[in-house]
């Protein structure tokens, strides 16, 4: 297990809502800096030596606490971890000294091939050694803490034999890492499965939330015509999700909440207008933690 006082975060992360830096919104997010509280990056746009992304990022880091949020490593897979990958990934968080850094429960990796999907894996005992290890291996090599998030899932498997929550509470407590809880997740898994998303809410381990992620998503149907909900990161984020953040919030108090938007990424005013709407939800859970 990680011992983490020996890797303290430098930088302390705001109780506000953030946005995924888009490099469109530039000049927009410099010309009006305290419209949002923080920026995320995906890792892997910013593993290269120089140019115009890394250009970028260093004048960003300078204004701005940055969460590094990672979609390569494959946690979930069987085989090792690409070393390659983990030592840029390394070099990276070096230099960047980002506030948080998170990578996916999932996997997209087989024997040597890289997948373009995040896929889900089964939740039994081998799964949890495997990532157990993983995480451990990461966090060692990086030196620092690292935040699991929470997958949106479309398939459940067979051999399964815990709940997605009691899985994440062991990999916790066996490496010292945190969780992302991603909210759009919880509801589109909860829809999808036919279970109660605020349930999983009041089981999961808030304790060892570091930052939650707020999207949005796509209503599809399968083959008995029943909604079918993709976690697309190309709208808005929708009522119900707003709701189960609110009770979330509102249960364990307010977490730096990123507004996650990858695809058909709109203008830098529809953006600030979600994180407004955050802010809110965490002001309000702020003012009741001080009433």
């Amino acid at each position: 297990m990680l011992d983490n006082t020996k890797f303290p975060n430098k930088i302390k992360m705001p109780d506000r809502a953030g946005v995924g830096y888009k490099p469109q919104h530039l000049d927009d997010i410099l010309k009006d800096p305290k419209a949002i509280g923080w920026l995320e990056i995906h890792a892997e746009n910013y593993m290269g030596d120089g140019g115009r992304p890394i250009a970028q990022l260093k004048r960003l880091r300078e204004v701005f606490p940055i969460s590094c949020h990672g979609v390569g490593l494959s946690i979930g897979a069987e085989g090792p971890l690409d070393m390659d990958h983990l030592l840029r990934l390394k070099k990276l968080e070096n230099w960047l000294q980002p506030a948080l850094f998170s990578e996916h429960l999932a996997w997209s990796t087989h024997e040597g091939h890289f997948l373009n999907d995040l896929l889900p894996a089964p939740y039994v005992q081998k799964t949890v050694d495997t990532v157990v290890d993983h995480i451990n291996q990461v966090q060692d090599v990086i030196g620092r803490r690292m935040s699991l998030e929470n997958p949106s899932t479309y398939v459940q498997f067979a051999e399964t034999d815990r709940s997605e929550v009691e899985f994440l509470r062991e990999i916790t407590q066996r490496t010292g890492c945190g969780l992302l809880l991603d909210v759009n997740n919880v509801f589109v898994s909860a829809t999808n499965h036919a279970y109660s998303a605020q349930g999983y809410i009041d089981s999961f381990p808030m304790e060892q939330v570091d930052e939650i992620h707020l999207g949005g998503h796509e209503v599809d149907a399968d083959d008995f015509g029943n909604d079918l909900l993709i976690d697309s990161h190309s709208r808005a984020v929708v009522d119900p999700v707003w709701a189960l953040y609110e009770y979330t919030i509102a249960k364990s108090g307010p977490f730096p909440t990123l507004i996650e938007w990858d695809n058909d990424i709109p203008e830098w005013d529809v953006l600030v207008n979600e994180a407004v709407l955050a802010d809110a939800v965490l002001s309000k859970a702020k003012v009741g933690a001080r009433s």
